[in-house]
């Protein structure tokens, strides 16, 4: 068997081969893409007899996505996706000089497969469904966070000259609001608006009912007193009003735009209607749970393993006479945040879901661990449908004399 360790950055490869004794057979810094792959079969091939498979050939890199790992899996080398914190501490094995290099962190992982790739997962073996649904709710997801840190970002910038755009607009991303302040970035445009100005600007952005009344709410408040700026500086101010409201305007149309991909990917994906059937989950987040645990169904043993990887269920750290539960902070933070979201809505969905969180209430969690001992145990009961291939059933997952543990 053939072990390497790929040292990956964005322009090239260190690789270091390895064989079962642990002997270095070749060291190489290969380019990224077609040349560079090219490259590494060839090392692979020198070292390998006519007769062997290339399953005989485990990869160890930090990343499980990419063309080069495509490229790897297609090969039909097994590649060990490690978690960088884990190769860090593996490092550490080697030496405690604090020292690092590329090929040095080719080493550590040759090695990490060579000695201790029985800790370790391969790659899934995901669908093109899955990977298609995951590429997609990824980016609409980070196009929604991004739109919130610039939203915050033009929350802040009012705070200091237009207050009263503030208290005009409760969300700044609502079309109502980035049609208006489009138009009337700064204060004193604010004021000058007439109410019928704002209802032809209000029925252009998409609002069809309520436009007197709203629009006459908005002239009142736009109108009201309030400090000034310093002098000076308003049409400053005013300049990065209207950009921040333009990058705005795009991303809440390009979100549209992705939601609508992840729509489609999710609903040709054979599982869709079981995730569906689960409470608290729709179609978005639906998608986004399925994207982040994958469709490979030798991936999870069982339902413990599939908890852990959500980073739902407790870990426990025990020393001596001491003894504490605590959360898992090293986790899918994507996935956490579907699951999160998928509990909270399940509160008012499924009445077994709501009783859960009120037993661990009234046992005196908060209200994050109460979610968290319900997010844990949706994901056992949708390992159980998935594994079966059947939809959620009120009565089989939440049976009437339930004990407290989830």
């Amino acid at each position: 068997m053939l072990f390497i360790g790929d040292d990956w950055a964005e322009a090239h490869h260190d690789i270091e081969i390895e064989d079962e004794q642990g002997k270095v057979l070749a060291r190489r810094r290969l380019p990224e893409g077609v040349a560079g792959i090219a490259k590494l079969h060839e090392l692979v091939a020198d070292q390998l007899d006519d007769r062997d498979e290339p399953d005989r050939v485990l990869v160890g890199i930090e990343t499980d996505r990419g063309p080069w790992v495509q490229a790897l899996i297609a090969a039909g080398y097994v590649v060990y996706p490690i978690n960088p914190l884990q190769a860090a501490r593996y490092r550490e094995r080697h030496g405690t000089s604090g020292a690092k290099s590329d090929p040095g962190d080719a080493h550590v992982l040759a090695e990490l497969v060579r000695l201790d790739r029985d800790h370790h997962r391969p790659v899934a073996g995901d669908t093109a469904i899955a990977e298609q649904v995951k590429i997609a709710a990824r980016a609409h997801q980070t196009m929604i966070w991004t739109r919130q840190r610039t939203v915050n970002t033009l929350r802040s910038m009012l705070r200091e000259f237009y207050p009263a755009a503030l208290v005009t607009f409760e969300n700044l991303a609502d079309r109502d609001a980035l049609a208006v302040l489009a138009a009337a970035p700064s204060p004193e445009q604010g004021a000058r608006l007439s109410a019928a100005k704002i209802q032809t600007l209000l029925r252009k952005a998409g609002r069809q009912r309520n436009l007197a009344t709203r629009a006459d709410q908005i002239v009142t408040a736009l109108r009201s007193e309030q400090l000034p700026a310093r002098p000076g500086v308003g049409d400053a101010y005013a300049a990065s009003v209207s950009a921040l409201v333009a990058v705005i305007t795009e991303m809440v149309t390009q979100t549209a735009v992705l939601e609508e991909q992840v729509k489609a990917g999710f609903g040709q994906h054979p599982d869709a209607e079981i995730y569906l059937s689960q409470p608290g989950l729709g179609v978005t987040l639906g998608a986004r749970v399925l994207a982040e645990f994958g469709d490979d169904p030798g991936r999870y043993v069982d339902a413990r393993g599939r908890k852990n990887y959500s980073g739902m269920s407790p870990i426990t750290r025990a020393s001596g006479t001491k003894r504490v539960v605590l959360a898992r902070y090293a986790r899918n933070k994507r996935l956490a945040d579907a699951l999160y979201q998928q509990a909270f809505s399940a509160l008012g969905s499924s009445p077994g879901a709501r009783a859960l969180y009120d037993r661990h209430r009234d046992r005196g969690a908060t209200h994050h661990q109460a979610l968290r001992a319900l997010a844990n145990r949706l994901v056992g009961i949708l390992h159980g449908c998935l594994t079966h291939h059947t939809s959620y059933d009120e009565t089989i997952a939440w049976p009437t004399a339930e004990p407290i543990a989830a």
